[in-house]
C-alpha cells in the first residue's frame, strides 16, 4: 500500500478554495497533483493533513517542523504593533499548532 503524504502547503490551497466557494459560490478546480513535504509530486487524493493518516516518514518530519513554525508565527502576530489578535488568542492558537506538530512525531 502506498504511503499517504502531506501537502507541502499543509492544505492551505484547499482551505482558501473552500473559503472562496463559501463566500462567492465559485471555486477553481482542486489541483490533481500537489508537491508533498518530502518533495514528491503525488495525486491530491494521496495526501492528508491528519497525523494518523500520514505514513511517509519524511512528510511527518516536515509537518512537525512546519506546524512548529506556524505556531511561532501565530504568537508573533500578537506582538506586532496594532495587532487585533490578543495574546491569549495567539497563545491558544499556537498551543494547538504545537500539539498538532507533536502528533506527527508519534
Amino acid at each position: 500500500m502506498p504511503d499517504i503524504h502531506i501537502d507541502a502547503k499543509l492544505g492551505a490551497d484547499l482551505a482558501a478554495r473552500e473559503m472562496l466557494a463559501a463566500t462567492f459560490g465559485l471555486a477553481a478546480d482542486a489541483p490533481a497533483v500537489v508537491r508533498t513535504g518530502c518533495g514528491r509530486e503525488v495525486p491530491l487524493a494521496m495526501t492528508s493533513t491528519m497525523p494518523s493518516s500520514v505514513g511517509c516518514a519524511a512528510c511527518r518530519s516536515f509537518a512537525h517542523d512546519e506546524y512548529l513554525r506556524v505556531a511561532d508565527q501565530v504568537e508573533s502576530l500578537a506582538r506586532m504593533p496594532g495587532s487585533v489578535i490578543s495574546w491569549s488568542d495567539a497563545s491558544a492558537g499556537a498551543a494547538r499548532y504545537r500539539e498538532l506538530a507533536a502528533q506527527f512525531l508519534s
